[in-house]
C-alpha cells in the first residue's frame, strides 16, 4: 500500500505542474508587491518622507488585508478593532519584574496584567492567594515557564510528551537538557495513556514531568488529564514526584465554555496551564499568560534592586502593551460573549466538516475542537493561497471569529476544482490518510470502497 502510495505521488509533480500554471500566474501577481524587498530596504541617509512611508504602509496592509481573507490554517484570529488604545501607542510600555509587586519604572501596565491573570485564575480554578503568573510572549515562553518550574521542582524528572506535541517541547528539552520521553498519540492527537503507563512503569525510579496538551497543534487532540493522573496514581507516583503542565495555546480558554467537556483546574494536581493570546483572543502581537502555583515561585525568583521589583519571567522586560489587549479583548466580549463564540467556532467546523466529507473529501473533527483535518492538498500554490498547516498527507484548518461560511463554501468549491484537475481521468489516485484520522474518516478508494461494503 505505502508503495503503491508513494508512486503515486512521485508522478503527481510534473502533472501538477502543468495543470495549475494559472494558479501560479494568479499567485504572482497577488504577492508582485511582497516581493518587491527593494522598495523597503532602508538606504536614504537624510531618511523617508512621511508621506512615501505612508503609501508604503498601505500598500502592505491592502497585501495584508488580501491574506486575512484566507487565512485558514494557522490559529490567529483576525476578527479585531483595537483602535481605541491608539493613544497608548504613544507611549514605552515596559513591564519589567513581578507584575504583583510591580517595578520603579512607572510606565508599565502591571495592573491590567494583574487584572488579566486574576481572570484566567478564576476561570482555571486557583486561588488569588494560593497562584502567580504573568503576561508571556507567546505559547512557547508559557512551556518554557512551566517546564522549568517542574523541572525546578523535580531536577531529575523525567520530561514525558505526546508525539503531537508542539515542536516548542522538544526544544525546551534540549535547551534545559532534559531526558525526554516521547510517548505515542492515539488517532485524535491526544496522548496515549497505555503506553504512558509503559513509560512510567520503566522509568519509576525517577520523577515524571508532564506536559499535557490541552488542543494538539495539528488535530487539535485533547488529553485527558484526568486519565493521566490515574496513570501516574496507578503506576505508583505520588503528587510529590510528578507536576503536570498544560499547553493550552490555543483550547485553553475555549474548553472551560463548552459544556461536558473536562475541567482545566488547579483543584487538580497540576502545576502550570499556559494560553495564546494571539488565537483564540486575536490580539494583534503575539502574547500569552502563564498561571502556576505561588508556592512554586521561590525557587526561580531573584530580586533586582535597579528595577525594586523580582524577577521570576523567563525575558524579563516584557511588552507593557500586551496585556492591555488581552484586558481589552476579554473585558469587551465578557464572559457571554467568550462562550458565544466559542460555540460559533464549533458550529463553523462543524459544517466545513460536513462539507468536506460530502463532497467526499476525507476528513475528522475532535470533539471540543474547532481544527478541522483532511487530505492534504497536492499543490502548494492553493495550500499557500489558503494559508494551510499541513504535515505529511494531512493539512487542517482551524476556525476562528474571522472565518465566515462564506469564506468555508469558497475554500470548498476551490478544492474540489482543483481536486478535479489532481486526480483527472484516475493517472493520480487519492491519497490515503487512514493512518492520520482512522479508516472511518478516509475516503481513498480503498476505504471508501471498504464503508460502501460494510
Amino acid at each position: 500500500m505505502e508503495s503503491v502510495e508513494g508512486n503515486n505521488m512521485a508522478g503527481t509533480v510534473a502533472f501538477i505542474h502543468d495543470a495549475n500554471k494559472l494558479s501560479r500566474e494568479e499567485e504572482r501577481h497577488e504577492n508582485v508587491d511582497e516581493n518587491n524587498n527593494d522598495r523597503f530596504a532602508i538606504t536614504q541617509c537624510i531618511g523617508e518622507t512621511d508621506t512615501h512611508l505612508g503609501a508604503l504602509i498601505t500598500r502592505y496592509a491592502q497585501t495584508l488585508t488580501n491574506y486575512s481573507l484566507r487565512n485558514l490554517g494557522y490559529p490567529t484570529n483576525q476578527d479585531f478593532n483595537y483602535e481605541e488604545l491608539a493613544p497608548l501607542l504613544q507611549f514605552h510600555l515596559n513591564n519589567a519584574g513581578d507584575p504583583f509587586l510591580g517595578s520603579s519604572f512607572s510606565l508599565n501596565s502591571m495592573k491590567f496584567e494583574v487584572s488579566v491573570l486574576d481572570w484566567f485564575a478564576k476561570l482555571w480554578e486557583i486561588e488569588k492567594n494560593e497562584y502567580w503568573g504573568y503576561v508571556t510572549t507567546g505559547g512557547t515562553e508559557g512551556n518554557l515557564h512551566g517546564i522549568l518550574v517542574g523541572r525546578e521542582q523535580l531536577p531529575d524528572g523525567i520530561l514525558y510528551t505526546s508525539e503531537d506535541s508542539h515542536y516548542s517541547i522538544f526544544k525546551i528539552a534540549r535547551m534545559y537538557r532534559m531526558q525526554c520521553v516521547k510517548v505515542a498519540s492515539l488517532i485524535s492527537g491526544e496522548i496515549d495513556c497505555a503506553q504512558l503507563e509503559t513509560s512510567l512503569l520503566a522509568n519509576k525510579d525517577k520523577p515524571a514531568i508532564i506536559n499535557l496538551n490541552i488542543g494538539t497543534t495539528l488535530k487539535g487532540g485533547i488529553d485527558d488529564i484526568d486519565l493521566v493522573i490515574k496513570t501516574l496514581d496507578k503506576c505508583g507516583f505520588t503528587n510529590d514526584q510528578f507536576y503536570i503542565h498544560c499547553d493550552g495555546a490555543l483550547c485553553g480558554i475555549m474548553l472551560p465554555f463548552m459544556k461536558q467537556a473536562q475541567r482545566i483546574s488547579f483543584k487538580k494536581p497540576i502545576g502550570s496551564v499556559t494560553i495564546s493570546g494571539h488565537k483564540f483572543l486575536g490580539c494583534p502581537s503575539p502574547c500569552g499568560v502563564l498561571i502556576t502555583r505561588l508556592k512554586y515561585i521561590n525557587a526561580l525568583s531573584r530580586d533586582v534592586d535597579i528595577i525594586s521589583s523580582r524577577d521570576a519571567t523567563i525575558t524579563g522586560s516584557r511588552c507593557g502593551h500586551a496585556p492591555i489587549f488581552l484586558w481589552y479583548a476579554l473585558k469587551k466580549r465578557g464572559l457571554r460573549g467568550l462562550e458565544n463564540e466559542v460555540h460559533n467556532c464549533i458550529f463553523k467546523a462543524r459544517y466545513l466538516l460536513n462539507q468536506l466529507r460530502g463532497a467526499g473529501i476525507g476528513a475528522m473533527l475532535n470533539e471540543y475542537s474547532n481544527i478541522v483535518v483532511f487530505e492534504r492538498p497536492l499543490d502548494d500554490n492553493f495550500t499557500r493561497r489558503w494559508n494551510l498547516a499541513s504535515n505529511k498527507n494531512i493539512a487542517h484548518v482551524v476556525v476562528l471569529k474571522h472565518v465566515t461560511i462564506e469564506m468555508l463554501d469558497t475554500f470548498v468549491r476551490e478544492f474540489l476544482q482543483k481536486r478535479s484537475v489532481w486526480y483527472k481521468d484516475g493517472q493520480v489516485q487519492s491519497i490515503c490518510i487512514a493512518n492520520d484520522v482512522g479508516s472511518r474518516n478516509c475516503a481513498c478508494s480503498i476505504h471508501k470502497l471498504s464503508r460502501n461494503i460494510s
